[in-house]
């Protein structure tokens, strides 16, 4: 079962500074927490976030899971174990979950509250891939593939939606009848035609045609606005 969980504000401990650690570190940052990195050495990504104010670095070497943990002021909501160490990392797990911290282990999925997917990112479009941590490789493959089928079309179709879902709430009371305009556009080939030749402005006029038909076909439905009656401006 994939869960997005909200990172948001919360204080994430990252343990290694190396380039899968970047990589971990990426989608922490993408969720606006708090993050302490703290390692020997640093990649040069992970000073490049440093250096962008995403994060904050504590140059150490790390020997004892045990007494990092309970040295850790605030404790941390998250740690994570990333060093290239495989009995520090059982330890440092180990000792955070003893203090309550969500733990997330890299080389060691077992132990960990939960798994980081491979994620497919093309404009706003989010795809999670996982393989339940067998196969790291082959979920980022999989991540490359799937971002080279989502196209220009569909994002723009995802922008018209939204547009559209916005209006509706305005001027549909009935969800259900809003949902069957949101599907009517999904499917027109016009507006389908329009947005694979990038023009948006005219596939979103077709958009309002067919909202302002259903409005017409189900007054009793219409919300009772001031601006009732008047043309939608796109």
């Amino acid at each position: 079962m994939l869960v997005d969980l909200n990172f948001n504000g919360k204080y994430v401990v990252i343990l290694g500074g190396g380039s899968e650690s970047y990589r971990k570190t990426q989608s922490f940052v993408e969720a606006g927490s708090k993050i302490l990195v703290v390692s020997k050495t640093f990649s040069r990504g992970i000073k490049e976030l440093h250096t962008m104010g995403k994060l904050e670095l504590s140059q150490a070497e790390v020997k004892d899971g045990e007494a990092f943990v309970k040295n850790l002021k605030p404790k941390p909501d998250l740690l994570v174990a990333v060093t290239n160490d495989h009995k520090l990392n059982a330890q440092l797990i180990k000792h955070a979950k003893k203090a309550g911290c969500m733990v997330y282990s890299v080389d060691d999925p077992a132990v960990s509250d939960f798994i980081l997917p491979a994620l497919a990112k093309v404009g706003e479009v989010r795809i999670a891939i996982s393989t339940a941590g067998k196969s790291p490789a082959m979920a980022r493959a999989l991540r490359q593939r799937i971002e080279k089928m989502v196209t220009q079309e569909d994002l723009l179709q995802i922008k018209l939606q939204t547009y559209t879902r916005a209006v509706l709430k305005k001027r549909i009371r009935d969800q259900k009848i809003r949902k069957q305009i949101l599907y009517r556009m999904l499917k027109n080939e016009e507006i389908k035609k329009f947005l694979k030749e990038e023009k948006f402005d005219e596939a979103q006029k077709m958009a309002m045609k067919i909202l302002e038909k259903m409005v017409k076909d189900n007054p009793k439905q219409a919300s009772i606005a001031a601006n009732q009656g008047q043309e939608i401006s796109a």
